[in-house]
């Protein structure tokens, strides 16, 4: 019996275009998969999936790279299936996380693959998670009631009509398009082309901003000095592909790990504007403890109406910060501290963040509010190792107000620096870390929130969210396994890295790059200078030509971003609205075409992947898409039908 036989009302086939073909892509297909019995009424779907990579893991998550190449995240800290803790309306449909699959069908696949199986709290090669994906998509593809086909090119024009066009110039037309394009490409910045420019015209080698799989490394010459600015992710994949890549290797003998040249090694001078690595990882796990609900930074102390990021939200922040690891050292270890949780939680209640003695509102009328000195009075007589204690700003600038008469001493110090960090992540005697650690990520989810409301300036939101915030949180939360850590000592006693400080400063000089740290004295010269980072996001810069047509047509909006005094900031996101559909130019809603990913306002879970049991805001948002998906698609009768009831 066929569809037409059960449905005389059978409509033609339904087409939907997704144009990329990673993880999100993936996630979204899997929700699609799991409501599809209640929504979709039976009707058929035809699935193009459209990406230039292979679908699964995309760009970012494909099996050509290097297995150098690591996660930043453990294998028990990934899953792209629901669970128990998800609140959606659709179904939940447990599947394996990186860790269940690797230790169950998945080790079979992985040693196909020439890949050694992760322990749970390895940090596996991203090949590993590659294989997941890839399995992942097997798997949703086998679950979804439609026929799949993948276009392994570009999409690069959506007309007016909702044709999908590619690169090869075949055509789709579509009932609905999902644009889930990840990570984007940009333009080059007026100082990106002019640095490109002095540096060719100088036979200089110069990397530019980018993702450092895809960046040709050939112009970084063995034994010859390379600057590089940027100490986060993008500069350890440099490190790897440009030591072990070139055939260096590690042994451990003593405890101590000692790094062997290939000789093929470039000498890697690094800094950045903190002058020192990401934070290690954590290296332990506390049972119970997770994420919880914000304290202080909530929606009702947000109230209604533009905030002022300064005076109104980082105050709140600086709070909850200091709440949670107080709270988790008073009650974990209160053998390191000298009052009553209860007393120095009142004390920190009453705490006005940047308030001076004589600036605190209603301290004469008896208020009990606490000023900055009171508070940190109170820590010094309730917590008396100052190792215990969390001072956001010099946890932040470890660096500031030093300076060094030599490099020699700088390097010292930064060594023992990075040494006690390994140490300090890997005890969980310090597991008031892991309570910061939680506490940033539902911080990170209320400020979302906040940015999609529209309680934040452009001003506030690009130059304090998205570049001081989220560099603040990148640098405490986001840092590299220890193991990358170790290397970097091994590398700098075998003298492949050092260590050029913090605020660096690169110029060009006599054919030359110099450069300077306010806080070392001295000067580094190469003629090679990496930047190590991934360029700011900004899609009026886009290199993407679908992207670039939609935007100049006025299909998609996004806003020029200026601050009071009149600077470009730039490029903001695309705008969408709180179902994840385009928004016109002319601010009119575009109901059949939706928007999820890094580059789109209010999309959630676009920072990395969901952990098991957390309840993943991602995995919220592609439910909610999914069924909207669905009742799109779904035959006008069946429509008509949930309509009356």
């Amino acid at each position: 019996m066929t569809v037409s036989d059960l449905h005389p009302w059978k409509e033609a086939p339904a087409t939907v275009v997704f144009v990329g073909g990673g993880p999100r892509t993936v996630g979204l297909l899997e929700r699609f998969a799991a409501s599809a019995d209640e929504l979709l009424g039976g009707r058929r779907v035809e699935i193009h999936v459209v990406d230039p990579f292979p679908a699964g893991g995309g760009r970012i998550w494909r099996r050509d790279q290097s297995r150098l190449l690591w996660m930043n995240s453990m294998t028990s800290d990934v899953t792209i299936f629901t669970d128990e803790s998800v609140d959606c309306e659709g179904p939940i449909v447990p599947g394996p996380d990186l860790a269940t699959w690797v230790a169950g069908e998945g080790a079979v696949i992985l040693e196909k693959a020439g890949l050694e199986p992760p322990g749970p709290l390895a940090f596996p090669p991203r090949l590993v998670q590659a294989e997941y994906l890839a399995w992942v998509w097997e798997r949703v593809v086998r679950d979804l009631p439609a026929t799949v086909v993948t276009h392994r090119e570009r999409a690069v024009e959506l007309t007016a009509d909702q044709r999908v066009i590619l690169g090869s110039g075949r055509e789709i037309a579509a009932d609905a398009v999902v644009l889930a394009l990840g990570y984007l490409d940009r333009l080059p910045t007026a100082s990106e082309s002019a640095w490109a420019a002095q540096a060719a015209d100088a036979g200089l080698t110069y990397i530019p901003p980018g993702y450092t799989a895809d960046v040709d490394l050939d112009g970084l010459w063995p034994q010859a000095p390379v600057i590089v600015r940027g100490f986060g992710q993008a500069f350890v994949d440099l490190m790897v592909l440009l030591t072990e890549g070139r055939g260096g290797w590690y042994d451990e003998s003593d405890g101590l790990l000692s790094y062997h040249p290939s000789g093929d090694e470039p000498i890697l001078y690094v800094g950045s504007r903190r002058g020192v690595p990401y934070h290690s990882k954590l290296g332990y796990t506390v049972p119970g403890t997770r994420p919880v609900p914000t304290r202080y930074l909530t929606k009702k102390a947000l109230g209604e109406g533009v905030l002022d990021f300064d005076r109104d939200v980082a105050p709140l922040i600086e709070k909850e910060l200091a709440y949670a690891h107080y709270q988790q050292l008073f009650t974990a270890h209160p053998e390191r501290t000298r009052w009553p949780w209860k007393r120095f939680a009142e004390t920190l209640d009453a705490w006005l963040p940047g308030a001076s003695l004589n600036a605190v509102p209603g301290r004469d009328a008896g208020s009990g509010a606490v000023a900055d000195a009171e508070f940190e009075a109170a820590v010094r007589a309730g917590v008396p190792d100052p190792a215990d204690w969390f001072v956001r700003h010099e946890v932040d600038r470890p660096l500031a107000g030093r300076f060094f008469e030599d490099r020699d001493g700088f390097e010292r110090f930064l060594t023992e620096l990075i040494e006690n960090d390994l140490l300090r992540r890997a005890d969980p005697a310090y597991s008031a870390d892991l309570a910061v650690f939680n506490a940033l990520l539902s911080i990170y989810s209320v400020l979302s929130r906040a940015i999609t409301d529209g309680q934040l300036s452009d001003e506030d939101r690009v130059r304090r969210v998205e570049s001081e915030w989220h560099g603040f949180f990148s640098f405490v939360a986001s840092g590299p396994p220890p193991r990358r850590l170790e290397e970097l000592l091994a590398l700098h006693r075998a003298g492949i890295v050092r260590f050029a400080g913090p605020d660096l400063e690169v110029a060009i000089d006599n054919d030359q790059f110099v450069a300077t740290s306010p806080a070392v004295a001295g000067e580094i010269r190469a003629r090679a200078f990496v930047e190590a980072r991934l360029p700011r996001p900004d899609v009026l810069a886009t290199a993407d030509p679908l992207l670039r047509g939609l935007l100049d047509s006025g299909a998609l909006a996004a806003d020029e971003l200026f601050a009071a005094d009149g600077t470009s900031l730039g490029g903001g996101q695309l705008k969408a609205d709180s179902r994840c559909r385009a928004i016109r130019s002319d601010g009119s809603i575009q109901e059949t075409l939706f928007l999820l990913g890094p580059s789109v306002s209010g999309s959630a879970g676009s920072s990395g992947f969901s952990r098991p049991h957390f309840n993943g805001p991602g995995f919220r948002q592609n439910d909610a898409v999914a069924r909207d998906l669905l009742t799109l698609l779904a035959p006008t009768v069946r429509k008509e039908e949930r309509h009356a009831s």
